[in-house]
């Protein structure tokens, strides 16, 4: 009964494309309103309250400031034309280069739309002017921009961490194996595109090692932005929360250092960050309050025993939830989708005997599938965007094997859950 009014009215509140906010915040009323014989509306202050004011939600205001920063300040400019030099030998150098710039990047901001944005504002010239495929080539900056929620830190994983009540360090060193073997995954196709193709790939670059040797210092900001955010964590000088702010601390020192700091910078990416957090806040405030509703009814707790009534081993069980993500990321967008899903899904997954940092780590991933899949892929239109040319369907073509190489790393990472827990396992 509680499913027949729910996604009915969850569906038709998204199609009209009433804003998330108020479509979580309206459901949840309604829920209440039909299915609770007490005023459930009369808690929305109090659960807003004790929400909006948990110390780990701090981190995520700080850490878009903290991209904003490195966005304005032009750093990963820098960075893309180091990376550039030093990929240049590889087939598609300059498509390696967007996806380990997005990853480097991934390590200083947090969001896989602030990652794509900055790498095509920086990349396609280059594609121009040496003549790369340009779907291809804008398709390897939208998946690589997909990075920016799996390799730490990550806006989502803390949003994951909050709402699931899981160790956020944890979270972060899960992340950084599958982060990298992914990445790895991506430059491997890339690899092998542009050998069978050549033509994609574009002219080649050559670049001394003088010149290489020298782009070297360019590199450096991300890698002491990354020591000073991670190592803080995991010496325990700072929590999460106060990492976030060591590294915007630490990132307005070196835009400082290198001649890029201004006072319009700093007020346009506060601007930037401010504009991001409301978007977010709104949301996980709405969707709190929503699944404080489900559990008062007790929709969650029937949707369990539902589950496991079904005789489904864990594993058909797990592989259902998989797909029902990678249907569900089609139409609508990720942060959403995982304040939406997460509170229902997460209990049934760790009930079953999954470790809920391995099922973080499973689920950022299929939360990036969504990013790079139409009509509803966030990074797509982005990319598309700022590169003005082309059409869409050609930039989807261009991103859909690196869905492929998503699907493989799922599979990967449930055959060898290890990968994800091999780092986390050192932290209490």
């Amino acid at each position: 009964m509680f499913l027949n009014v729910a996604l009915p009215a969850l569906l038709v509140l998204l199609i009209l494309s009433v804003p998330v906010a108020a479509t979580l915040a309206s459901l949840g009323l309604l829920l209440g309103w039909q299915f609770s014989p007490f005023p459930i509306y009369r808690a929305i202050g109090e659960v807003s309250w004790g929400t909006s004011t948990d110390f780990l939600l701090v981190a995520i205001p700080i850490f878009v400031l903290l991209g904003e920063i490195l966005l304005r300040a032009g750093l990963a400019e820098r960075t893309y034309n180091a990376l550039n030099k030093w990929l240049s030998w590889l087939p598609g150098g300059l498509m390696h280069a967007n996806v380990m710039t997005s990853a480097m990047f991934a390590a200083t901001s947090g969001s896989s739309v602030a990652t794509a944005a900055t790498i095509s504002t920086v990349a396609i010239p280059q594609a121009r002017k040496n003549n790369y495929n340009e779907d291809f080539f804008a398709g390897s900056i939208a998946a690589g921009g997909t990075l920016g929620i799996l390799i730490p830190p990550s806006i989502n994983m803390i949003v994951y961490g909050f709402l699931t009540n899981t160790s956020i360090p944890k979270l972060f060193l899960a992340g950084i194996v599958p982060g990298i073997i992914l990445t790895l995954f991506f430059m491997m196709f890339i690899a092998l595109l542009c050998t069978i193709k050549p033509s994609i790939a574009g002219g080649k670059q050559s670049f001394t090692w003088n010149e290489k040797l020298a782009s070297l210092k360019d590199i450096i900001p991300v890698f002491v932005i990354f020591a000073v955010v991670i190592g803080s964590i995991y010496s325990g000088l700072a929590t999460p929360t106060e990492s976030a702010a060591l590294g915007v601390i630490t990132a307005v020192v070196l835009t400082m250092l290198y001649r890029k700091f201004s006072f319009s910078m700093l007020v346009g990416a506060i601007e930037g960050t401010m504009r991001t957090t409301a978007m977010i806040m709104l949301i996980l405030l709405a969707a709190y309050f929503l699944n404080f509703v489900l559990s008062a009814i007790g929709l969650t707790a029937k949707l369990t025993a539902f589950v496991n009534g079904l005789g489904m081993t864990p594993l058909m069980t797990l592989l259902t939830i998989v797909c029902m993500y990678v249907v569900l990321g089609f139409f609508i967008e990720t942060l959403s989708l995982m304040v939406i899903t997460i509170p229902i899904v997460a209990p049934v997954v760790v009930g079953m005997g999954y470790d809920p940092v391995w099922f973080g780590v499973l689920l950022i991933i299929l939360i990036e599938m969504a990013l790079i899949t139409p009509p509803v892929g966030l990074n797509l239109y982005v990319v598309q965007g700022i590169r003005k040319t082309g059409s869409m369907a050609g930039l989807t073509i261009g991103s859909f094997p690196y869905v492929i190489m998503m699907v493989v790393m799922v599979i990967v990472l449930i055959l060898f859950p290890d990968l994800a827990l091999v780092l986390a396992k050192y932290v209490n």
